[in-house]
């Protein structure tokens, strides 16, 4: 088991700070902070450079520490809230698939993270090597995982969509 949690850990966690660094640092083909905070800005998250620099970071961050399996929860909980805008304000009217740039890869990543939050690192991880996995009881994985869902929602409340203009 622990080497397949190293595994998905590895994987999902790589995968999401890559995609983080896309809109961070304009890596991996990626438009860059000034690309992104253009993009949150018209989707309606207002200052978009604030918002685009707080969710790619959460995304390097979170894909980080979920790689190194290092500080329990908060890297996948981090990956939660950030999938959960994803999937709502970017994805949620094209439908499932991502072929139509559906919800299908933000719910993977928000499902995988997810399912590491309720699990733990296992023992191929960093909290393992520097004994922190005691601190990661089930009752603080679940808040965890709640405090990840609740942030993407409260994110989605601070979005202003701009008003449209009702032609005569």
């Amino acid at each position: 088991m622990d080497a397949g949690l190293f595994l998905i850990r590895l994987v999902l966690g790589l995968m999401m700070a890559a995609h983080g660094s896309q809109k961070l640092f304009g890596w991996f083909g990626g438009y860059g902070l000034a690309g992104t905070a253009g993009f949150f800005d018209a989707m309606g998250f207002r200052p978009g450079r604030l918002f685009a620099t707080l969710a790619s970071a959460s995304e390097v961050g979170g894909g980080l520490l979920v790689a190194l399996g290092l500080f329990g929860p908060v890297g996948s909980a981090l990956m939660v809230a950030v999938m959960i805008v994803a999937a709502i304000s970017v994805h949620w009217q094209n439908g499932l698939f991502a072929v139509s740039n559906g919800i299908e890869l933000p719910l993977l990543y928000a499902a995988g993270a997810a399912a590491l939050t309720l699990t733990g690192p296992g023992n191929y991880s960093l909290d393992s090597a520097l004994g922190l996995t005691y601190l990661w009881t089930p009752g603080l994985m679940w808040s965890a995982l709640g405090i990840g869902i609740g942030g993407g929602i409260v994110n989605l409340l601070l979005r202003r969509p701009a008003a449209t203009v009702a032609k005569a």
